[in-house]
């Protein structure tokens, strides 16, 4: 009998949801191997409170997947694109890519769209690049910092910490949460990350 493929993915809910589309798509191309999917924490996870430009380094949300891939621990991960540093350890290498789904941003809020916020108004993201944008859109507005799953920024936003935030639309639609998305951000205005969506 042939061994057990053993996929690493990240604990959170989304990305649980990549990795098991991956892996129905294996067993399609691969019905006589067998996968299993297996967990591993990141830096980047254990870390949510942390602004992700305080932590150490590029790739806290892989660091620990590449690890298990060069220790044997698994033989392959999926991860967001997006997320993946731009050079990849010695020995191991990008396999594949996940069709690409809506690469835009999103904006969430309760108070309307981006363009209609009050001057002031705190708009929460976790990339630097999106509050570069955001200000460079609405330099009226302040940013500050939103870590954590897309449940927890949602919370954060529903208990009144922020008016609006801004998160990838790919991410709300594999969760099925598109009802919650006020507006797509425009490109022109918003570029996305370079592989977001994928």
């Amino acid at each position: 009998m042939r061994r057990r493929i053993v996929i690493g993915t990240r604990g959170s809910k989304l990305a649980i949801i990549q990795a098991e589309s991956v892996l129905k798509k294996l067993r399609l191309i691969a019905p006589d191997r067998r996968f299993s999917l297996m967990k591993i924490a990141t830096t980047g996870d254990k870390e949510s409170n942390t602004p992700l430009d305080r932590l150490a380094g590029e790739g806290v949300f892989v660091k620990e997947l590449e690890g298990a891939l060069a220790d044997g621990k698994i033989d392959m991960a999926v991860h967001s694109l997006k997320d993946l540093p731009i050079e990849i350890p010695q020995g191991l290498a990008l396999g594949a890519a996940t069709e690409r789904l809506e690469s835009r941003d999103t904006f969430i809020s309760s108070k309307g769209k981006l363009a209609e916020l009050p001057p002031g108004s705190i708009v929460g993201t976790g990339s630097h690049r999106r509050a570069i944008q955001v200000l460079a859109y609405r330099p009226d507005l302040k940013v500050q910092d939103l870590r954590g799953n897309i449940e927890t920024r949602l919370r954060k936003l529903s208990e009144n910490r922020y008016d609006g935030i801004i998160v990838a639309a790919a991410a709300l639609i594999r969760l099925g949460l598109e009802k919650k998305i006020t507006e797509y951000l425009p490109a022109e205005h918003f570029t996305p990350e370079v592989g977001q969506g994928a």
